[in-house]
């Protein structure tokens, strides 16, 4: 996913993310608090993500985009919680898991949700708030 964030003095990012959902649509990564977006998500916690696959015709655009918040996975049992969802996405981090761990776990929440699929129609869009 590309995840963007705001940073300090209001300046956009945008940054490659490898990640895991759960049933409950929560996405699960793992990065290096210092990195520009770790920074930017100390200081506000919103953040925008989006998904897509490549494509050459129009008609095959699809993709989803998401608001939402960004925060910190903190304490063993959600933590091992969202290892287990990460891990069942990416299974050779298994082997990983020390050099993962050094890593901070975040969880994308979003409350914002919209489908673009072109595949059913020039512009298809489709919306949902989340609770």
């Amino acid at each position: 996913m590309t995840l963007a964030t705001n940073g300090m003095e209001g300046e956009p990012h945008a940054a490659a993310i490898y990640f895991a959902a759960d049933e409950g649509l929560r996405l699960y990564f793992f990065s290096d608090p210092e990195s520009q977006h770790g920074q930017d998500l100390s200081a506000d916690r919103r953040a925008a993500a989006s998904f897509y696959p490549q494509t050459q015709d129009w008609q095959d655009i699809r993709g989803v985009q998401m608001r939402g918040e960004v925060r910190l996975v903190e304490g063993n049992p959600e933590w091992e919680a969202g290892w287990a969802v990460y891990v069942a996405k990416f299974p050779f981090v298994r082997e990983l898991k020390a050099i993962v761990a050094e890593n901070a776990l975040y969880v994308f929440v979003p409350d914002w949700v919209r489908l673009v699929d072109n595949t059913r129609g020039f512009g298809f869009k489709q919306e949902w708030t989340l609770p």
